[in-house]
């Protein structure tokens, strides 16, 4: 009896492992695709997989934040395109993902609250001049609860660098200190590691093209 229970113990550890390692090799692949989408349709089937995901394992907050991710990155396309007329909707479906990571993270999360940023900046560009000190606020205060948290991060520093160089200068907004900003937010990358080859990764090619722009 003692062997059937060793051999019943061995078969369910390795089946285990398996399934963890089967798990993290279709993430792993899905997140590297984040960096290389480029499409609005693109981001769309990857919000698709990692709700799939997701679905399969709930106590997981990083489906949930990928999700949020290429939900946000498929609107900052479309703004990109001059097409904000879905942005709302397709920040209020990031949003749900965000609050679904938030409810799992294992703590106060900076990720998260970075993602809630873009989020509310996404809302924001429906109409800037009527949402600046409503959803712009809301965004501000987001991006604060994240350097809070991560004072290092990059992509904090990434995003940061974005919002000024594209903001217009008579609200603040400069190319040159935004240059200036990507550069710092490069060497951030350089030297910042992630928790986990799964956790949050992206931007640094971004913020490499940025600062090739000014060569």
């Amino acid at each position: 009896m003692k062997k059937y229970l060793l051999s019943f113990a061995l078969a369910f550890v390795s089946l285990t492992a398996f399934a963890q390692t089967d798990y993290e090799k279709v993430m792993t692949e899905k997140v590297a695709k984040i960096e290389t989408a480029k499409t609005a349709e693109e981001f769309q089937a990857l919000a698709n997989d990692f709700h799939r995901i997701a679905g399969k394992d709930e106590n997981n907050w990083l489906p949930f934040y990928y999700a949020a991710l290429a939900n946000i990155q498929k609107g900052r396309v479309l703004m990109q395109q001059g097409k904000t007329q879905d942005l709302d909707f397709i920040a209020g479906q990031a949003e749900k993902y965000i609050g679904a990571a938030s409810h799992v993270a294992p703590t106060d999360n900076a990720e998260i609250h970075l993602l809630s940023k873009m989020a509310y900046s996404l809302k924001m560009m429906v109409n800037p001049q009527q949402r600046y000190m409503t959803d712009g606020a809301k965004a501000a205060e987001e991006l604060k609860k994240a350097e809070k948290l991560d004072p290092n991060n990059p992509r904090i520093a990434l995003i940061k660098a974005e919002d000024i160089y594209f903001m217009p200068e008579q609200y603040g907004g400069s190319k040159v200190k935004g240059m200036e900003m990507f550069k710092d937010a490069l060497n951030k990358f350089k030297s910042y590691t992630s928790k986990t080859a799964l956790d949050p990764n992206w931007g640094k090619s971004e913020a490499e093209y940025f600062v090739s722009q000014a060569k």
